[in-house]
């Protein structure tokens, strides 16, 4: 096994659980990014005269086979590869040769993590904008079954004036348009070819068509100046996981509604026998324990956002392995994101309104009743507002 950046010196078994960290693991997500990333990069090569269009052919020939055969559970990352890119690269060429080795020219292990990331982020903010419009529908599914219904509208968790179902719906709904603008906002900023960039630097006398791959990519703009490249590193992934946690904010907020409506004292709806949980004591009890969980998620998405933040705040331009450690928090948040958005559809699907147990207190009209006095009698708001409150001073 030889990783990417070996001379042939020894390395410190716990140097290399270190500094490999959890990469071994977390790539298995990137590996049919890197190869499409690599391919793109080959096809580059031939093109400029770089390699042999018979090396290129076996390049991306084999890279699509060992794509294939991981998907299908024959391979996987190890620590001693490291990560994705020591992984393919050497096995690459095991499969075909020294054609294999031609395929590094004119990149660094920087821009190529940094191109599979890009694609890999691009992907999954449509995926999550995509995910959000299914919890849309979900929304939507129970203000037409019962949008009808009154609720009290609350302000400091007092009743204060008459909403509905529907209301209540629709002001988490616009909440969620907001979610899926932004994550589509987001898409522009990642969708910017590092390739090329190399370490930072460029590549000095190889004629590299950065053009030809940002086409191929489908990337919107090809990131200029080089040195533009690492110093964006972060801002993608931070732009993602700050739309993550404001819809994760809402998510929480909706959650912590139903929380309140499905207590005894409430009992404003019923949920779906599967997707409460029992006690382990108690034997009455039906826990709605997802809809804590959902309450708790926004903590951690929150968490993502401020550690990626903190890990890019005060570094140097050009590249440090600092940045290495951004894939955690952007994969546990993506991950937390779309799990917790997949199961509040879920939840939404099986809820029910209990119209029969929602009472609205009598004053919760006042309002409204002072809006008649000025509109019916003439009377100036401020003294409408002080002859209805009168009934209520105690």
């Amino acid at each position: 096994m030889s990783r990417l950046w070996e001379k042939g010196l020894p390395l410190d078994q716990r140097v290399l659980r270190y500094t490999a960290g959890e990469d071994h693991l977390l790539d298995a997500r990137l590996v049919p990014y890197d190869v499409r990333g690599s391919i793109a990069h080959a096809e580059m090569l031939a093109a400029t005269n770089l390699i042999s269009g018979e090396d290129c052919t076996a390049i991306c020939d084999g890279l699509r086979a060992l794509e294939q055969s991981f998907e299908n559970g024959d391979w996987h990352i190890s620590l001693e590869d490291e990560d994705v890119h020591t992984a393919l690269e050497s096995r690459l060429t095991e499969n075909i040769g020294s054609a294999g080795g031609r395929l590094h020219l004119g990149r660094s292990r920087n821009d190529q993590v940094l191109t599979a990331l890009r694609l890999y982020l691009r992907d999954t903010a449509l995926d999550l904008a995509q995910r959000v419009e299914g919890l849309r529908a979900s929304i939507a599914n129970l203000a037409t079954r019962q949008g009808h219904v009154e609720i009290p509208g609350y302000t400091h968790m007092q009743h204060a004036m008459p909403s509905s179902v529907d209301l209540w719906c629709g002001g988490f709904d616009e909440g969620f348009a907001d979610a899926v603008a932004g994550l589509k906002a987001v898409h522009k900023r990642i969708n910017k070819n590092p390739l090329g960039s190399a370490a930072g630097y460029g590549t000095p006398g190889l004629p590299l068509d950065r053009e030809l791959t940002t086409a191929k990519l489908e990337f919107d703009t090809t990131q200029t100046p080089v040195t533009a490249a690492q110093l964006s590193r972060g801002k993608a992934e931070s732009a993602l996981l700050f739309e993550i946690a404001l819809m994760m904010q809402d998510l929480s907020r909706m959650a912590s509604d139903l929380l309140m409506f499905y207590t005894q004292e409430f009992a404003y709806i019923s949920l779906a026998p599967e997707v409460t949980t029992g006690s382990s004591i108690m034997p009455q009890k039906r826990n709605p324990d997802v809809l804590e969980l959902l309450r708790a998620s926004s903590a951690t998405t929150q968490a993502c956002l401020d550690e990626a933040l903190m890990i890019t705040a005060k570094l140097p331009s050009g590249y440090h392995r600092d940045l290495q450690r951004l894939k955690s928090p952007v994969f546990r948040s993506i991950d937390l994101a779309v799990d917790s958005v997949d199961i509040m559809a879920y939840v939404l699907e099986g809820l029910a309104f209990l119209p029969e147990n929602i009472t609205m207190d009598e004053g919760i009209f006042s309002t409204a009743e002072a809006y008649r006095l000025v509109t019916e009698e003439g009377m100036p708001f401020r003294d409408a507002y002080r002859k209805v409150a009168r009934r209520y001073a105690k």
